[in-house]
This record gives structure tokens, C-alpha cells and sequence, in this order.
């Protein structure tokens, strides 16, 4: 879609936390709810995007503080000189500034949010995408029996054909969740695990082994590891695809993965931007790699954000992570439809006029 030049107008930061219905248990954090920062844009044309990112310093190094500080003095001035109809160009400017992924990240979201704005269509649909979308829920750490009766739970309520379990919790105690989140839904629910990195690389072909055999299609992370020929071996090692997620650094990272034979992606805008996982989806496909848009902590509006881009992965990808924002009690966005486990794209523009600023302010911190 071609767009007419759209310079900046107006912008704004919003802060907010939005609770969860129990604490939850992550790999390297224990919270009750999430933080979030969202970026409003507005052209001096009069179109207006959102983004929204999660604050979280053990997942992507940042703070609300240090986050809304990046954003105001490092990227807003490129953006000021910047034209917001070509996100893609902007984002190649942003790049000029080393590190800061996160800040990028929101700014490259909100630019892309406005852009579809601008044209009148939704990002998914210029893309070429498809309207509705599978998602999975992820069943975080529990003991065994609590997680499968979550899992089983949750597929009842919502339909989820898919379930991603969080494992590291030892190789026995992860064992048996697979055994027993298998036994609760069925043999047609899709199970895999992500680790997180938690065993020691020595132990990670053998995790990934036991876990393939507890019904795995997929592991995650199950060590730490690097685009080298060690990785190479480790996915020649098991029998199912190692799914690529925290240790790739982005489209580069992609690349060098792809060198070493590695047989599936996780695909995570909320963590690296759509112009960059965009990027990455393209050498993916490219490469006949297995993708997944990745669970990046996002609420309601996060979501749709990034199902913009799990709109043109093909249909042999995994079900979207992104149902996380199940998991909590308010939102600042309606809840979009979900039914049998799919969910309905909404044809608005641009996700800002999906925004319930009433609630914004109602948890705003």
C-alpha cells in the first residue's frame, strides 16, 4: 500500500498495570500483574496509531522509567524528522541507534499501527493476511497436577487446539506435567514445552528426548545455546524441531540459525518490532522453518499488535502464543472474539480506535 507523506503531529506515553487472577510464575520472575507502556502517535495529517509494550527488566532490560526515558530522548527526535508513512524506512533509521531494541520496538509498532491508518485498512489485511487465527494457551509452572487441571480448564472455556507447558521445573517434575496435561486433554490437543534455557547445555539433547517422548512436537529452549555447529548437533540430536526463541537476536541471529540447520522460529513483535520479525518471517518461510508468533507478556491491545503479523504466516505454523492476556482482569481494549480456540481479527484501521483511554487512565501508574 502506498501512503502519502504523514509527519508528525502530536504524542503521548500512557503507563499502566493491569492485575492478573493469580500470581504467576515465570522462568526469572514471580508477578501479579504486568506493566505496560503505550506510545500514541499522531501525523500532522490527522492519523493516529498505538503501540503498547510490556516493561519487564528480565525479559526485554527495561523499565517503565527507563523505557519512557529511551522513547523521549533518544527515539522521538528521529521520528520528528522522520516519515511516518514508511515505517519500514523509519525503522532503518531507528537502527542507526545501537541497542535500545525495546524502544524501537514500540515506536516501529505504533508507526506501523499508524501507517495502516493512514491508508484506511488494517495492517493485516494490506499484508494480505487472513481475518481469523488460531491461538494456544501456556500453562506456566505449577505443580503437575495443578497444570493439567489448568490446561484441561482452559480448553474447555476457550477451545485451544494448542498448549505451550512451561517446563523447568526439573526433568522429572516436567516429565510429568507432560504426562499429565496429556492425560487431561486428550490425545487432539498439540502440547509442546519451553524450558527457557533452564537445563545445562550437556543435559539439552536429553531433555529435549524426554520430552519428544512425553508427546513434544515442538521444545523450546531447552539450554542455552548459539548459531554454531554445537546447535547443529543438538537439533540433529532429537527428533522434533528445537524452537529458536531467546537466544536469537533478531533477523541476523535468524540467519546464522538457518545456516545451522535449525527447523523452527519463534516470531515475537512485542520483543523486536514488526518491520524486524516481518523480516524474519521472510527468511523463515524462505528457509521452510516452522514459526509461531511468541507469548511476549502482551494484554488485549498487545495482542492484536502482534497478530498483525500472525495474520500472513502460513498455515502450517504453530497457534499463536499470544492468548496471554487471558491471564489478567482488566484490559484497556475490548476483548477481542475468541471462539473454538480462534480468534477474529477486528477490521478497525488502526488499533488506537480500539483504545478505551477511560481505562488508560483508570490504571494508568
Amino acid at each position: 500500500m502506498e501512503s502519502a507523506k504523514q509527519r508528525l503531529g502530536r504524542w503521548s506515553l500512557h503507563a499502566y498495570a493491569l492485575p492478573y487472577a493469580r500470581p504467576v510464575h515465570w522462568s526469572n520472575i514471580v508477578e501479579a500483574g504486568a506493566q505496560f507502556l503505550l506510545l500514541r502517535l499522531e501525523s500532522a495529517e490527522g492519523a493516529v496509531g498505538v503501540a503498547e509494550l510490556t516493561a519487564k527488566p528480565t525479559w526485554n532490560g527495561v523499565t517503565l522509567r527507563s523505557l519512557a526515558a529511551a522513547v523521549e530522548e533518544v527515539m522521538m527526535p528521529i521520528v520528528a524528522r522522520a516519515d511516518l508513512g514508511d515505517p519500514a524506512e523509519l525503522r532503518v533509521k531507528l537502527d542507526g541507534v545501537p541497542d535500545n531494541h525495546a524502544a524501537k520496538t514500540l515506536v516501529d509498532n505504533a508507526c506501523w499501527d499508524l501507517h495502516a491508518a493512514a491508508g484506511g485498512a488494517p495492517l493485516w489485511r494490506v499484508w494480505g493476511g487472513r481475518s481469523r487465527l488460531p491461538l494456544s494457551w501456556a500453562v506456566t509452572r505449577q505443580a503437575p497436577e495443578l497444570m493439567a487441571r489448568e490446561a484441561e480448564d482452559m480448553v474447555a472455556r476457550h477451545g485451544f487446539g494448542t498448549l505451550k507447558v512451561k517446563g523447568g521445573q526439573g526433568r522429572d517434575v516436567d516429565v510429568a506435567g507432560m504426562r499429565a496435561i496429556r492425560a487431561a486433554v486428550g490425545e487432539s490437543v498439540i502440547v509442546y514445552v519451553d524450558a527457557n534455557g533452564f537445563y545445562p547445555p550437556g543435559e539439552g539433547r536429553d531433555y529435549a528426548r524426554a520430552m519428544a517422548d512425553a508427546g513434544a512436537v515442538v521444545v523450546e529452549d531447552p539450554c542455552p545455546f548459539a548459531a554454531n555447529a554445537e546447535f547443529r548437533a543438538l537439533q540433529a540430536g532429537v527428533p522434533v524441531p528445537i524452537l529458536v526463541d531467546f537466544y536469537c537476536g533478531g533477523r541476523v541471529d535468524a540467519g546464522r540459525y538457518v545456516e545451522h540447520g535449525a527447523r523452527a522460529l519463534s516470531l515475537k513483535p512485542g520483543r523486536w518490532g514488526l518491520s524486524e520479525t516481518r523480516a524474519m518471517h521472510l527468511l523463515a518461510r524462505a528457509a521452510g522453518l516452522q514459526t509461531v508468533i511468541g507469548l511476549f507478556g502482551e494484554s488485549a491491545l498487545g495482542t492484536l499488535a502482534a497478530l498483525q503479523l500472525g495474520a500472513i504466516l502460513p498455515e502450517s505454523a504453530l497457534a499463536a502464543e499470544t492468548s496471554w492476556y487471558l491471564a489478567m482482569t482488566e484490559q484497556v481494549t475490548a476483548l477481542p472474539a475468541l471462539r473454538a480456540g480462534l480468534i477474529e481479527l477486528p477490521e478497525a484501521a488502526s488499533l488506537a480506535a480500539l483504545v478505551d483511554w477511560d481505562a488508560v487512565k483508570r490504571f494508568a501508574v
